[in-house]
């Protein structure tokens, strides 16, 4: 899955997606009738057609830090951006946009899960080497590499890069009367702030959120039912949406008529583009298919190859009927 790793590797925290979604619009030429850019950065791409119109969304945002503060002698403090967990943060390096590497980490003395007395150390003798190479607003990512194995990826920023794939394929693959909008959000790791403005814009009748979901499936995990390998994830309900009934109901019809292996989600934190596309305008039907994924908002989280080409089956199947 060359261009799932590209995806992954692509530098783009919230509110810096303009390059990947220049990667997006290349790839996915030819493939839609149009395809546009809105003023706060979403890539839309419409199939046309004199049937429903359907959106579906992906986010292209990545979480990162960005710097707040230079010290004299060099160090970076930093806030975060997106929902940032800090144990996984010590002695990861990250990547500001213009190359430059750092690695974060701790005073020891202090404590370790305390976002604040961590710093990013890019080895700079003083604040004034350092701010010839960064500045105080300067984002970075996680630095990450790209893994296929046993079933599994294992990459950086797979939320939601996978879902972005999945868009793809399915947008490059689908042949509907529908009238369809495929639109890769921004800054959704900060508020679901693309996919508000995308839905007002766009006034879909229906509506699905691609994006990746917990699994419970590792040792001494919370009680959660979806686990990798078992089919694509069919959202029931997250913090921010109650799926339309209709819609989830159709999901699971189709994922049983075509044989693609689903299972049911119901997420207890967190939400997805669904939360606000659902209640834009006069309300939208608003349904979510997720991909199972463990190790969320780290530098390595994993999913399944089965799982990813079953939710891929399952956009499709509903974008067709």
């Amino acid at each position: 899955m060359e261009l799932l790793k590209k995806l992954s590797l692509f530098y783009a925290p919230s509110g810096r997606e303009k390059k990947l979604s220049e990667f997006i619009k290349k790839e996915i030429s030819g493939f839609a009738d149009e395809v546009y850019t809105d003023s706060l950065g979403n890539l839309i791409a419409r199939k046309k057609g004199t049937g429903k119109r359907i959106m579906l969304s992906a986010h292209m945002d990545e979480i990162g830090v960005v710097v707040t503060y230079i010290d004299d002698n060099g160090f970076l403090r930093f806030a975060d951006v997106g929902g940032l967990y800090t144990k996984y943060l010590a002695g990861r390096r990250v990547i500001f946009e213009n190359g430059t590497e750092g690695v974060v980490f701790t005073e020891p003395k202090n404590d370790k899960n305390a976002l604040l007395n961590m710093y990013i150390d890019i080895g700079a003798k003083n604040k004034e080497e350092a701010e010839k190479i960064v500045t105080v607003g300067d984002m970075a990512v996680f630095c990450g590499d790209y893994t296929e194995q046993n079933g599994t990826i294992i990459g950086k920023a797979l939320d939601d890069r996978a879902g972005c794939f999945a868009l793809i394929e399915a947008l490059k693959q689908i042949k509907s009367e529908n009238d369809l909008y495929f639109v890769f959000t921004v800054q959704e790791e900060v508020g679901l702030r693309g996919a508000r403005t995308a839905a007002f814009g766009i006034e879909p009748e229906f509506a699905l959120a691609v994006d990746v979901t917990d699994s419970g499936d590792t040792p001494k995990n919370d009680k959660i039912s979806v686990k990798l390998g078992k089919g694509a994830a069919i959202k029931v309900m997250d913090y921010s949406v109650i799926c339309d009934r209709a819609v989830r109901e159709a999901l699971v019809s189709l994922a049983e008529k075509n044989a693609i292996k689903y299972q049911l989600e119901v997420m207890t934190e967190g939400g997805t583009d669904a939360g606000v596309i659902h209640f834009s305008r006069g309300g939208v039907k608003t349904g979510g298919i997720s991909i199972p994924t463990r190790y969320i908002h780290s530098p390595s989280e994993m999913i399944s190859k089965d799982d990813l080409e079953a939710v891929i089956r399952l956009i499709t199947a509903f974008c067709e009927q």
